[in-house]
């Protein structure tokens, strides 16, 4: 039997803004080596086909973040099976079972793995041996859940309660299930913790996905109905598969774990499920706290990143993107620094950071939503400065990539190469600019930039009109099927 990797890469991520933003969430974040966290996820099971087949990953994503999950697999010469896109979240119980209609509907029933991709594993060779255990069970038709043991009263998991024994090897334990609590009080969280009978629900199943659409048709019938019209009613576009809007937005919203994984029969002699013990250094890295404890740390216990100065500080976490950050005589902080935003957090507050992304929602800031670099599937483009009337951003395209051919009504633009060559449509026209060379674009022409070379283009472009806004963009053509009037 086949096993499909399938990684839910949705998620926002707030709790690790300012670096974490809706538009560009945790799971593509480099927080510890130059693979982003959901590179390291489509990488995890590599190896493992020696001795399980493999099918290539189901990524289930939002429109959001489609170009995002497509660049990052290709960075990596990773071939994914299907990019899934949501019109909306749902949670994760529609998100695995829009996966498992997907294969059930090609007529494939494999075993599905369903990894979150913002989570951290620090010992792949633990974490598939894990993975081999619960992969045997889940080909048995169970349901696996993955479990890790607790390292302090966590009251932001959820708790499984072990029951007997199945079979142990390769140090990895297979236990019934016992019960379920969710989020647990403090008070709870430390008696489950001194009682040795519980462990974290690291939010990792398996399954067949037949078996999975079985149970969520029964126990959640209006998940699997919405989920299997909106998947049947969807369309392809390009290397995207879109769910039918109307159908799915119908979809209740629910996790796995309340959904079906609670309310199957768990106990001796009558089991559904099985939880496997995960011992490979798991983290879902919920705070800047959780980053700091993963971090390599100095001898004051300051985990540092970018250009960063301090003087007796210790057990902090420093991050600097753009500039210079110097900490004097700071203890226990977060420090976060980018472009247009510095986060300044006591440790034990981490959590509370996701307080201040609802401020900057209510109050419409831009700074919940995007970081001051916007990445597009051709490239970036960055703000230098701006006032009324102009604007001058920083443009970068990537080597034989190119924007839509669009107009604008109410700005022109002015664009200067810095480096790199450009190909330039205008009007009629099509010619290259090259360094230090410019080309005027005025109101209502059509324009497109190419990068037809092996190397990156950057220009400077200067925006001068009565509105400036990224939805006055009218397109003609383009390579990434984007609608008009949407961002550039």
């Amino acid at each position: 039997m086949k096993l499909c990797p399938v990684i839910l890469a949705g998620g926002g991520g707030t709790r690790l803004w300012p670096l974490s933003r809706e538009y560009y969430a945790k799971q593509f974040l480099r927080l510890f080596s130059n693979l982003s966290l959901l590179q390291e996820t489509l990488l995890r099971l590599d190896g493992l086909e020696r001795e399980i087949e493999l099918i290539n990953p189901i990524v289930v994503c939002n429109e959001t973040h489609r170009f995002l999950v497509a660049e990052q697999a290709e960075e990596i010469g990773k071939r994914l099976r299907s990019i899934i896109l949501e019109p909306e979240g749902r949670n994760t119980a529609p998100a695995l079972t829009i996966a498992a209609v997907a294969l059930l509907e090609n007529n494939e029933d494999p075993v599905m793995v369903m990894m979150p991709a913002d989570h951290i594993v620090i010992d792949n060779i633990k974490f598939q041996n894990a993975i081999k255990a619960g992969y045997q069970l889940a080909a048995d038709d169970r349901f696996v859940i993955f479990g890790v043991k607790p390292g302090h009263a966590e009251t932001g998991y959820g708790y499984i309660k072990y029951g007997e024994q199945i079979s142990s090897n390769n140090s990895v334990d297979i236990n019934e299930i016992a019960g379920f609590t969710e989020k647990p009080a403090a008070e709870l969280a430390r008696s489950y913790l001194d009682s040795g009978d519980y462990l974290w629900n690291s939010g990792i199943f398996m399954m067949k996905a037949s078996i999975w659409c079985r149970e969520i048709e029964h126990l959640q019938p209006d998940i699997y109905r919405s989920c299997l019209k909106a998947y049947r009613k969807g369309s392809i576009d390009n290397q995207f598969y879109r769910l039918d809007r109307d159908a799915f937005l119908k979809c209740p919203r629910d996790s796995i774990d309340y959904s079906v994984m609670e309310k199957l029969k768990y106990g001796k002699g009558k089991s559904l499920t099985a939880v496997v013990s995960l011992d490979a250094g798991w983290s879902d890295i919920g705070a800047w706290s959780s980053v700091w404890e993963l971090g390599k740390r100095d001898d004051n216990n300051n985990f540092t990143l970018g250009d960063v100065i301090q003087e007796g500080t210790k057990d902090s976490l420093i991050n600097a993107d753009n500039r210079l950050v110097a900490a004097l005589g700071c203890d226990n902080l977060v420090i976060v620094e980018t472009a247009d935003v510095v986060m300044v957090a006591r440790k034990d507050k981490a959590q509370d950071i996701k307080k201040i992304v609802e401020r900057l929602k209510i109050e419409q800031r831009e700074e919940r939503l995007i970081h001051h670099r916007v990445y597009r599937p051709w490239g970036s483009y960055e703000t230098i400065d701006s006032g009324d009337n102009y604007q001058v951003k920083r443009i970068t395209v990537k080597p034989g990539k190119k924007i839509s051919m669009q107009l604008h009504h109410k700005r022109a633009e002015h664009w200067v190469v810095v480096s790199g060559t450009a190909t330039v449509t205008k009007g009629e026209e099509v010619f290259q600019l090259r360094e230090n060379e410019s080309a005027y674009i005025p109101i209502e022409t059509k324009h497109r930039l190419e990068n037809a070379t092996d190397a990156s283009l950057e220009i400077i472009e200067v925006q001068s009109g009565s509105y400036l806004g990224e939805d006055d963009i009218v397109r003609f053509e383009d390579d990434y099927g984007r609608q008009t009037k949407q961002t550039k």
